[in-house]
């Protein structure tokens, strides 16, 4: 896992790497004061076995966006409180425990700022699955949830409203927002701020990288952990045996608009077809099985921040996920037991 994820970081660095992304990033959403890296980074793997009949991880995709940096440090100590989980083993990396990862994240995401100046951004977060994890965010840092309604702009400067209704400014923002969400909405919301202009306000991350990294560089990315990838306006699918193959859509998350069994009819009925990639197919190997004898699969999804001192990015945590349905994700599991958000332990000598 440590060499699949720094495989990836490597060629994020290339130099030619935004260049190359530039077209990732819609016109309507490229956003000004964009930082030379980004703060934070997601990496999903499928837990796959290799040839010589190991373990081994296989990109299945990856965003640099901000995951459940909380609720994962909160939910892997109540595994740690009520399971024998061996002290050797941690959910955490680079020598972090509990109390030190809840210290640095506090560092990254507050950047000097006062917790009341940094707001955790969302659409409807009382709406969100992920909410737990914004509830924990503020028992652990002290950072506000604040809807993307709530906020407002007076020249280059942001604000919202704390429960006392006293005008705070914003001078950070934990970026939760995702774009799909937001523009799915866009018909019933009204913005009081813009995106694109020059805001006097720092990101973690910010917005131009959750399209930089993200479906879109699949197909540079240079590894033996990443699957082959192509743009579906760059590749003869005459020259592919398409059920080796997943359509996907480079603007979409959670599994939305996914095709495992592709039909040729799919890729004819699609007129934009530079806004998908095909992906070779990862062969889960079920890894894990519950007390009634199914067969379970699993990712592992490494959490990266990248500290302003720091040459490389640092890997904090991870959080698993556990399926017994086609894919992984809430809509294809929601019959089964034994599936869903969980955490991995690794030995720390």
């Amino acid at each position: 896992l440590l060499q699949a994820g720094n495989d990836i970081i490597n060629s994020i660095l290339d130099p030619s790497f935004k260049e190359k992304t530039n077209l990732a990033i819609p016109e309507k959403h490229w956003a000004k004061g964009e930082t030379e890296r980004f703060d934070a980074l997601a990496i999903d793997f499928a837990i796959c076995k290799n040839p010589e009949n190991e373990f081994e991880p296989k990109l299945i995709e990856l965003q640099s966006f901000p995951s459940l940096f909380a609720y994962q440090s909160y939910l892997s100590s109540k595994y740690k409180k009520h399971f024998a989980i061996d002290n050797a083993l941690s959910p955490y990396f680079n020598r972090l425990n509990a109390a030190s990862y809840i210290s640095e994240m506090k560092e990254y995401l507050l950047d000097g700022n006062k917790s009341e100046e940094v707001i955790l951004l969302e659409l409807y977060p009382e709406k969100q699955k992920t909410r737990l994890d914004f509830a924990l965010s503020k028992a652990y840092w002290n950072i506000n949830t604040i809807c993307v309604t709530k906020v407002y702009q007076k020249a280059k400067k942001l604000y919202y409203k704390n429960e006392a209704e006293i005008e705070v400014e914003i001078k950070r923002i934990y970026n939760r927002l995702i774009f799909d969400d937001l523009e799915e909405n866009l018909g019933d919301i009204k913005l009081n701020f813009d995106f694109k202009s020059d805001l006097d306000v720092s990101w973690f991350s910010h917005p131009n990288w959750f399209y930089r990294v993200s479906k879109f560089c699949l197909p540079f990315l240079k590894s033996p952990f990443v699957p082959a990838s192509y743009f579906l306006n760059e590749i003869d699918i005459n020259t592919i045996e398409l059920e080796k193959y997943v359509l996907k859509p480079l603007f979409s998350f959670a599994g939305k608009g996914v095709i495992i069994d592709i039909k040729s009819e799919d890729l004819e009925s699609i007129k934009d077809k530079e806004n998908y990639i095909l992906q070779e197919k990862v062969a889960y190997e079920p890894c894990l099985e519950d007390l009634s004898g199914n067969k379970i699969k699993a990712e592992i999804r490494l959490l990266y921040v990248w500290p302003k001192k720091s040459k490389y990015p640092k890997l904090m945590t991870n959080l698993a996920r556990l399926s017994r349905g086609k894919m992984i994700g809430v809509a294809y599991n929601k019959d089964f037991d034994w599936v869903g958000g969980s955490s991995a332990f690794f030995e720390t000598n």
